[in-house]
């Protein structure tokens, strides 16, 4: 199992996160399989780390049906577009560029090809490894909005901060050991 084999990576200071890895992943029931493994892709996509999506990418491909693990991935391809275009607008001092149409496509995000709550999770979680505040309470409101409770919300997060820490520890201990 890819879990076991990403744990196994992680050196013993480390150790929280195998414990971590274990319950977001191993041990989730509070999100359903679409939308635990949507989260993992996308994130295992946001996180940069060659080791972490060679190890959970073929994991969601078999848990995910193909059009939500095309989805996830789409998620993870336009929020790294998005995030640095509103996160880079919302840091700018100058208000302005709040007015200006953004002129980018977009329209996966109308038309994810799945539930919508889904994707605006895999978004959000996104988002949280990007670090744009306005596109994480963008997608929070609209989950909020559909009913989805602050518990799952913050799974998915959680998901997310998990995965990006196993990757930069990962990648860390790669350049140490060569």
């Amino acid at each position: 199992m890819a879990l076991d084999e990403l744990k196994s990576a992680l050196p013993d200071y480390a150790k929280d996160l195998k414990l971590n890895l274990g319950s977001v992943i191993g041990n989730n029931d509070a999100l359903t399989q679409q939308q635990l493994w949507g989260t993992v892709l996308s994130c295992a996509i946001a996180s940069r780390s060659p080791k972490v999506l060679a190890e959970l990418e073929p994991e969601a491909k078999a848990n995910l049906k193909p059009e939500a693990y095309q989805a996830a991935k789409s998620a993870a391809a336009i929020m790294a577009m998005n995030n640095v275009f509103y996160r880079t607008r919302h840091l700018l001092s100058d208000p302005e560029y709040g007015t200006l149409r953004a002129g980018l496509r977009m329209n996966v995000i109308g038309n994810p090809g799945v539930e919508k709550v889904d994707f605006e999770l895999w978004s959000l979680a996104v988002s949280a490894i990007n670090g744009c505040g306005q596109c994480l309470d963008s997608h929070e409101q609209v989950l909020r909005k559909a009913g989805v409770d602050r518990e799952t919300i913050q799974e998915a997060f959680k998901i997310a901060s998990v995965i990006q820490a196993v990757g930069t520890v990962l990648d860390a201990e790669a350049v140490i050991a060569e």
